[in-house]
C-alpha cells in the first residue's frame, strides 16, 4: 500500500480517471444521488489517496477554506475496502497533512450522519444541525489542530 499526496496538475490522467471513477461509482451510483461530482474545487485541492498496484483503494481531498483563519476542509472521503480500516489510516493522513502542509488550526467536513462516529473517533465534534446535501443526511463537524 502507498500513500499519495498530489496536487491537482500533479496527478496523471490514469491516476484522475480513477479517482473520479471510484466517486462516481460510491457517491453518485451506489448512493443514487444525481449531482455533478466535478465542482471546480479539485483544482484547488490535495488529493491524499492510497494506492495498492494500480488500483486506488481510498481518497480524500483537502483544501483551504478560509486562509486568514487557517481552516481546511476534508471532504470525498472514501475507502474502496469498507470496514478494513484503510479509512482510518486515510483520515488520520489528511489530519496530518492539514496541519503540516496547509498549516490549518482548524478542519472541517461536512459528513454525512450515518458515518459522524468514524470522524467523532478521531476528535471531529459536530457543529451543525443535521441538514440535506443532495438528499443525504449530513452534520458539519469540526476538528481544532
Amino acid at each position: 500500500m502507498k500513500l499519495n499526496i498530489k496536487k491537482f496538475d500533479e496527478l496523471s490522467n490514469k491516476e484522475l480517471y480513477e479517482i473520479l471513477k471510484l466517486r462516481s461509482q460510491v457517491f453518485v451510483v451506489e448512493q443514487k444521488c444525481n449531482y455533478v461530482d466535478m465542482d471546480g474545487i479539485d483544482e484547488y485541492a490535495l488529493h491524499i489517496y492510497f494506492t495498492e498496484g494500480d488500483e486506488i483503494t481510498a481518497y480524500l481531498r483537502l483544501f483551504p477554506l478560509d486562509k486568514t483563519q487557517n481552516t481546511a476542509k476534508i471532504g470525498r472521503v472514501i475507502s474502496a475496502k469498507r470496514r478494513s480500516g484503510l479509512g482510518t489510516l486515510l483520515l488520520k493522513e489528511g489530519i496530518r497533512t492539514a496541519q503540516n502542509i496547509l498549516k490549518a488550526d482548524k478542519l472541517i467536513v461536512e459528513a454525512q450522519s450515518y458515518v459522524k462516529e468514524f470522524y467523532a473517533k478521531q476528535g471531529f465534534v459536530q457543529v451543525s444541525d443535521e441538514f440535506l446535501d443532495v438528499g443525504i443526511p449530513h452534520v458539519k463537524m469540526e476538528l481544532q489542530l
